[in-house]
């Protein structure tokens, strides 16, 4: 055990890191999105109950391995398994994964500072026209964004687990928080709000299909970063007087409430700016939403309010989201970078150093995949057409392995580390663990129905994603 890791300063500091880890553009947008298409406050009610019944265990689990190694996946892996040096690959995956991940999210997150700095400038009916998105995102001003974002995250995490991390979600979660509680207050003060207000809670149940439940499960695990390391890792830098559950369900609420919260904010403004229309039509695509659909509601908020104030709110958003995007790529990124550290022993600069020259070549690639280059822009054809380099990334690590990354969890906890491990990890901190309801829950789930739910979400999402066919008919 590495007596000398960094830790986080508090409860506290945790709770926001982690929250800042899991709150990002897929619950800002994604999740009103998913909620608008899957049948509204139906899939409000699926989702919370996958929050408790899968994801919290797993996201215990991932805690647990990482503080009683102080490693990252690879080493908390390696650690744990002993001798058998086959689950050394689920550690590299676990690696592997966070790395790609970072790469598309650090292209969108330099289109959300390209946005904002354009609305703060005035620029808003531009960014409202049809043909604007394409074009910005294959023009060459995007680097100079890229350079901005880029430079944000290593000046954060240079500084640390405490002085970076910890003190930088003590600003922005918080600061985003409130944000969100401000435009949604604005926004449900819009004509037709109430709309947008009731189809988003009030559940109707007769809308509840199987591609409702798998949407639901899969927006639940995706949101609270499961399967990317981050958690592991993050569980590293815990304090051993750290009570893990009560934090991971502190975790999950913040997670969820600000999801939810945001479904206040986007639904009713949706609703306002077209009042017939029809949610099955909303992209799938989080990116859809926030670059294409939002500029024109955000513009059209000018007859009513006026032109700049419209701007200053188009303003306050691309902020919020912006804010969002940095908390989720700062701890994205750390997991790389603290496996160079702990496996390699590099320090963190020169850790920084390597994952900056390496994702910075692949995030210019991916970025160039997007119009600029042609054999990149389609690169391979396989399931629904002809995918970009930008497109496998995501097809691959973000949708397909995370469940992939879950699963081995599970089964590592369960049949390799083994239940007394996991409940001796989880009694420090926690005098009333033994014994307890959650303690027979958690030991029951991770070894039975979860690997099942995330293996069938796994087989199904790679029978979609390349080969265009759905195991379950829809």
């Amino acid at each position: 055990m590495n007596t000398n890791r960094e830790q986080f300063g508090s409860k506290l500091g945790f709770i926001l890191a982690a929250a800042g880890s899991a709150v990002g553009i897929g619950n800002l947008v994604g999740f009103p999105v998913n909620a608008a298409k899957n049948g509204g406050g139906a899939f409000l009610v699926i989702y919370a109950l996958f929050v408790i019944a899968v994801c919290l265990p797993v996201m215990i689990a991932e805690l647990s391995m990482g503080r009683s190694t102080k490693k990252g996946p690879v080493g908390a892996y390696s650690g744990l398994a002993g001798s058998d040096s086959r689950w050394k690959i689920a550690g590299i995956i676990g690696v592997l994964t966070p790395f790609m991940i970072g790469i598309f999210y650090t292209v969108i997150s330099v289109w959300i500072l390209g946005y904002l700095f354009m609305a703060a400038t005035g620029e808003l009916t531009y960014l409202a026209d049809d043909g604007t998105f394409g074009s910005f995102v294959s023009s060459y001003y995007i680097f100079a964004a890229m350079i901005g974002v880029v430079a944000l995250i290593y000046l954060i995490l240079k500084m640390g687990v405490q002085e970076g991390i910890e003190k930088v979600s003590k600003i922005l979660m918080p600061t985003l928080f409130f944000m969100l509680i401000g435009l949604v207050i604005f926004v449900l003060t819009l004509d037709n709000a109430s709309a947008g207000i009731e189809f988003y809670v009030i559940p109707d149940f007769s809308k509840i299909t199987a591609s409702v439940i798998n949407g639901a499960l899969s927006q639940a695990f995706f949101s609270l970063s499961l399967g990317m390391g981050i958690l592991l890792t993050y569980g590293s830098y815990l304090s051993r007087k750290t009570n893990i559950v009560s934090s991971a369900k502190m975790v999950a609420l913040a997670d969820t409430s600000v999801a939810f919260i945001a479904g206040l904010m986007v639904m009713p403004a949706i609703f306002s700016f077209n009042p017939e229309v029809d949610p099955s039509d909303l992209s799938d695509s989080s990116v859809g939403l926030i670059f294409i659909l939002l500029p024109k509601i955000f513009l059209a908020l000018q007859v009513s309010i006026g032109f700049i104030a419209a701007s200053i709110v188009a303003t306050l958003f691309f902020l919020l989201v912006f804010f969002a995007a940095i908390t989720s790529l700062v701890s994205i990124i750390e997991v790389p970078v603290a496996y160079l550290i702990d496996e390699k022993k590099q320090s963190r600069k020169k850790a920084l150093s390597n994952i900056g020259l390496y994702g910075g070549i692949l995030t210019i690639i991916a970025s160039m995949s997007l119009g600029m280059v042609g054999f990149l822009t389609e690169m391979v054809t396989y399931g629904s057409g002809v995918k970009s380099f930008f497109d496998v990334i995501i097809d691959i690590f973000y949708d397909t392995i995370l469940p992939l990354n879950g699963l081995l969890v599970c089964l590592f906890v369960s049949y390799r580390w083994k239940k007394k491990s996991i409940n001796k990890e989880l009694s420090i901190g926690d005098d009333n663990f033994e014994g307890s309801f959650m303690q027979k829950y958690i030991n029951f789930s991770l070894g039975t129905f979860i690997p099942v739910i995330l293996l069938l979400i796994f087989l199904n999402t790679v029978a979609d994603k390349f080969f265009a066919y759905s195991l379950f008919g829809f």
